[in-house]
């Protein structure tokens, strides 16, 4: 599967903004998707992720109750709905799919496709 993230922008503290992961080559129904960011000079971190049933979701302390994370699988489409934001949520966004949610979801080795990354820049 190939997946495609956008959504991303410049937006001010307390801000909004919604991501999108579309994939393409395959249905996106049969994947687990995990979003992950990385700012600079920093590791890549887990945000959020959601098992291919829906049913399984997890987030990042830092994010949790400000970002949702939701699949549309008639649109092949995973968001990420990302609201009081803060400047230290600056990074670029990558989404990841796994085939049946395979592996551990926070860990970003579990996932075999990844999106080329959105930039999301929070100003204070």
């Amino acid at each position: 599967v190939q997946l495609q993230a956008s959504g991303g922008g410049l937006v001010q503290a307390g801000g909004s903004l919604r991501l999108s992961c579309a994939a393409s080559g395959d249905t996106l129904s049969t994947y687990g998707v995990g979003w992950f960011r990385q700012a600079p000079g920093k590791e890549r971190e887990f945000v959020a992720s959601i098992s291919w049933s829906g049913a399984t979701i997890y987030y990042a302390k830092s994010v949790k109750g400000r970002f949702t994370i939701s699949r549309d699988d008639a649109k092949n489409t995973v968001y990420l709905q990302m609201n009081s934001l803060k400047p230290q949520d600056t990074a670029v966004y990558y989404c990841a799919a796994a085939p049946w949610s395979r592996g551990i979801p926070t860990i970003s080795g579990s996932y075999d496709s990844w999106g080329q990354g959105t930039l999301v820049t929070v100003s204070s």
